[in-house]
């Protein structure tokens, strides 16, 4: 069923008030074409101030146009800059919204995670797999910490890769544990790093030279 110009005209005045339509009234009743255009634009004005939402919108400007054409009763006759609509896309039924049709198999991942496990499957460079793997474990655990506000270990987040990837990822779970891979600021193996240096440094002969000659000249 069609809403009727009337009820559009009640819609609009909820919006722009009493006086915005007695204006609206007034112009439509004056005689000079011109006139009618020049107040036109001034009412135009006047209602996106009145009105400043649809500013937000594309093409408000003439949103703002037909609004007054439907509030004249479509019988506006002013040279306007756009052509004058009364707006019939308000009758239109809203569009059906889609909901997911399937839930997640772990809530606390979400489905954005089962998708990304997905197209890591999809993979075929091992180092692009591997990679994958280990973005994929440190963002689920992260949203485990945030969504059980309590500590996961590295076997239970690689089952579960393991789990929604139906066996097609997996990596060497000693390797994620010693490197701390799947940590977001990994602390581990930076230290790994620096005691490593340390323990070259020390074994280098060369080193040990310089010591010795530092040490002299000290001395």
């Amino acid at each position: 069923m069609e809403a009727s110009t009337s009820f559009k005209q009640d819609l609009l005045l909820r919006e722009y008030g009493r006086n915005v339509q007695d204006l609206v009234n007034y112009i439509t009743k004056v005689e000079d074409r011109n006139e009618r255009t020049r107040l036109s634009q001034l009412l135009i004005n006047l209602m996106a101030k009145l009105n400043p939402q649809l500013r937000d919108t594309q093409d408000y400007q003439q949103k703002l146009w037909n609004h007054l054409f439907v509030m004249s009763g479509s019988t506006l006759d002013v040279d306007a800059p756009y052509k004058l609509s009364a707006m019939e896309y308000l009758n239109d039924k809203p569009q059906p919204m889609e909901y997911p049709l399937s839930t997640p198999k772990y809530k606390h991942y979400g489905q954005n995670v089962e998708l990304l496990v997905q197209r890591a499957t999809e993979l075929t460079e091992p180092k692009e797999r591997e990679a994958a793997i280990i973005s994929i474990g440190k963002l689920m655990k992260t949203l485990y910490k945030s969504y059980n506000k309590e500590n996961i270990t590295d076997d239970v987040i690689l089952g579960d890769i393991r789990d929604i990837s139906n066996g097609k990822l997996d990596m060497n779970l000693q390797y994620i544990e010693s490197n701390n891979l799947f940590e977001s600021n990994p602390s581990g193996g930076r230290q790994q790093d620096s005691s490593y240096q340390q323990r070259s440094q020390s074994q280098n002969p060369r080193n040990k030279k310089s010591n010795r000659s530092s040490n002299q000249r000290n001395k």
